[in-house]
C-alpha cells in the first residue's frame, strides 16, 4: 500500500517542459510520487508527496519546486526528532 496524505494540499509543482528526463527526482522520491515517460519527469500521484523537498534538491534544472519544511514531512521529522506522535495540525491527532 502506498502512502497518501490529505489530497490536493501538496505544493509540488513540475514544470516539465524544463524537465531533461535525467530521473533523479524518481531515485530520490521516497513515495515514488515520479516516474519517467517518454523522457521526461511526470507526477504520478501528487497526493502521495510528503514534501521533504529531494526531489528539488535533486533537480539540476529547477523543474520541480515544492515547499519543503511544511506539512507531512515537518510533522515526521518533528516526531522522530522530540520523539513524539506526530502532528502536522491537519487533523484530530496523528498526521495525515
Amino acid at each position: 500500500m502506498k502512502h497518501q496524505y490529505i489530497k490536493n494540499v501538496a505544493t509540488l509543482r513540475l514544470t516539465e517542459e524544463d524537465c531533461i528526463g535525467c530521473g533523479k527526482c524518481t531515485e530520490v522520491c521516497p513515495h515514488g510520487v515520479f516516474a519517467i515517460e517518454n523522457r521526461k519527469a511526470v507526477i504520478t500521484d501528487k497526493n502521495r508527496c510528503m514534501e521533504c523537498g529531494a526531489c528539488a534538491r535533486n533537480c539540476p534544472v529547477s523543474a520541480v519546486n515544492v515547499e519543503a519544511g511544511t506539512g507531512c514531512a515537518l510533522a515526521v521529522i518533528m516526531g522522530w526528532l522530540t520523539g513524539k506522535e506526530p502532528t502536522c495540525g491537519c487533523g484530530a491527532g496523528g498526521c495525515c
